[in-house]
């Protein structure tokens, strides 16, 4: 196991907050997962769990979880694994690739919720991520979840848990095909 996956134990105070809003017995897509934090949190909430990542090391430290699947792929360097699947959530910390923002958007159901932090634009100033293909520019996580769903909640800026940085977090839902083109007519 890598050390960022050692120091990440605990669960995201945002996942957690809105992990409540899944059903039980709902299947959720934890993306980029690493040693499994989230997708144990989740499977406790009796949810089943497909838990995605690179790290074959860290993938190992979830064998045998119950309610949780593994599977060891490059999501950034094969294609998208989940070509005709869908999930009634997606949860993302700590990772951005924005190539698969479509494949995310795709792999959701409709009425699916997605929940999403990862580090935005000045986290430079704190370490890494510094590279500006790994952070989020201001309000993209927003604006891209406006073009197709409907956001329940929206932060950015600096955080000190569990260490001082920038991020951006979003909780959001997907609309139905009619919910989306309402969306998109002007409003009278």
């Amino acid at each position: 196991m890598n050390d960022v996956h050692a120091r990440l134990e605990s669960p995201s105070e945002w996942v957690v907050r809105w992990a409540s809003l899944f059903e039980p017995g709902q299947e959720v897509l934890d993306v980029a997962c690493g040693s499994g934090r989230h997708a144990r949190l989740l499977a406790a909430c009796g949810l089943r769990v497909e838990a995605v990542d690179r790290d074959a090391g860290a993938l190992a430290i979830l064998a045998g979880e119950g309610g949780i699947t593994t599977r060891l792929t490059d999501l950034e360097g094969k294609p998208w694994p989940y070509g005709g699947r869908s999930f009634a959530g997606i949860v993302v910390t700590n990772y951005l690739h924005r190539p698969l923002l479509s494949h995310l958007l795709g792999a959701l159901a409709p009425g699916g919720i997605l929940i999403y932090e990862t580090f935005m634009a000045g986290n430079e100033k704190f370490g890494r991520p510094s590279n500006p293909d790994f952070l989020l520019r201001e309000h993209e996580l927003f604006e891209w979840v406006t073009s197709w769903g409907s956001v329940i909640a929206f932060e950015q800026g600096r955080t000190n848990s569990p260490r001082p940085a920038m991020v951006q977090r979003i909780c959001a839902v997907k609309c139905s095909l009619a919910e989306s083109k309402a969306l998109l007519q002007p409003q009278d």
